[in-house]
């Protein structure tokens, strides 16, 4: 991966290159942990929200549907035959 630059603004903010944030799979709204490793280096982690339960699932399969317009009956055949 090359390196990428950006300015930091007067305000403090600094925007995410769109490759970078394609990549990342990073959307609007997303959360940043930052980091100091050293007098000069950052570390920028994403947090990501833990699910966890029914509701945690939901949003996984809303996600896996719109990728895949397959019935549930064929879904669940081609994992049972191992796809």
């Amino acid at each position: 991966m090359t390196d990428t630059t950006t300015v930091l603004t007067a305000r403090g903010q600094a925007s995410i290159p769109a490759r970078i944030r394609k990549q990342a799979g990073l959307e609007a709204g997303d959360q940043l942990v930052w980091e100091q490793t050293s007098e000069s280096e950052l570390r920028i982690r994403w947090a990501r929200p833990s699910q966890v339960g029914v509701f945690g699932m939901l949003g996984y399969a809303r996600k896996y549907h719109a990728k895949d317009r397959r019935s549930t009956d064929e879904i669940l055949r081609d994992l049972r035959e191992g796809e």
